[in-house]
């Protein structure tokens, strides 16, 4: 459906499977003959030269015909294939040659899609796209191919399947750029044989079922928690080395290792009511008998003036 539904919007977009009708120049024919006769027959004062040099202007009008810029025309005579016309004005001879079509080689959008089709790991997956492409050969898109445009549109739907069933999930997801690629030289090389060359292809969106989501985000939370974890263990070691090293330090520096405690002190005395636990091994350790006094005489000097 959604094939077809895009060869509908390319026809109406890209008018070149009629020929050209009635224009300008036919109109000018057949008034000037038209007019040319009643001034004969007003002369002679008798009817039959307009009627002859009417008959003459329709016959005369279907010859000249006007091709748009980006159109040429396909002209048969008696059936069979004499060349390409346009753009602009061109003459053909009347109930002898036909333009059986005009092709439009401007560049033309066709929006085709894939539905549940399944990748190469059987993950069935909707792919919308779209194919910009246009007939370099007008010739062999009028003779080689009954419509174009929908052949083009069939060609790439096709090559979108096979490309989804030989691509694994992961990388029809992350490896769009080289599937577009892959897509566009499919695609191109089913048709060139009709004169038509693929300029690019665009994936517009790919989805996926609901539940394969959901498992696809619980996938990448439980990455991130792990990450976090190896980083989190990461700093732990770094910091334990640097504890480490600081030991060494302030086992050969004492007086170092009691500024440290006065500063830890000094540190856990600044909020009021502040409780410090500090292990019977680290005052032995650290010589912080006379200092644990003295902080602890501080605070109790804090927590008595307020209620003076």
């Amino acid at each position: 459906m959604a094939v077809m539904a895009s060869v509908r919007r390319t026809q109406e977009y890209a008018p070149g499977t009629s020929a050209p009708g009635m224009n300008v120049v036919a109109v000018a024919i057949l008034l000037g003959a038209i007019v040319t006769g009643g001034a004969i027959s007003a002369v002679l004062r008798n009817p039959i030269p307009v009627i002859v040099t009417a008959v003459i202007g329709l016959l005369l009008a279907p010859s000249p015909k006007i091709a748009q810029q980006w159109e040429r025309a396909i002209v048969l005579r008696f059936g069979r294939y004499i060349g390409l016309r346009g753009p602009g004005l061109f003459w053909i001879v009347p109930f002898i040659d036909n333009v059986s079509s005009v092709i439009d080689q401007r560049t033309i959008a066709t929006g085709f899609a894939a539905e549940q089709t399944l990748t190469a790991d059987t993950v069935p997956v909707n792919v919308d796209a779209v194919l910009f492409w246009m007939v370099h050969d007008a010739e062999k898109a009028a003779l080689e191919v009954q419509d174009y445009g929908r052949a083009v549109a069939w060609a790439a739907q096709t090559a979108l399947r096979d490309i989804i069933g030989r691509t694994t999930l992961a990388d029809l997801l992350r490896g769009r750029a080289q599937i577009e690629d892959d897509l566009q030289k499919l695609i191109d090389e089913r048709s060139n044989p009709w004169g038509v060359t693929v300029s690019s292809v665009e994936m517009r969106d790919i989805v996926i079922p609901g539940a394969l989501q959901d498992a696809m985000s619980r996938q990448a939370q439980a990455e991130r928690e792990k990450q976090a974890r190896i980083i989190l263990g990461q700093a732990e070691l770094e910091i334990a080395a640097s504890f480490a090293e600081a030991a060494k330090q302030y086992h050969d520096n004492p007086t170092a290792l009691h500024l440290r405690a006065m500063n830890m002190l000094y540190e856990g005395l600044k909020e009021k009511g502040a409780l410090m636990l500090i292990p019977s091994s680290a005052v032995e350790s650290m010589g912080m008998g006379g200092l644990m006094g003295a902080a602890a005489l501080r605070q109790q000097n804090l927590t008595e003036r307020p209620s003076e």
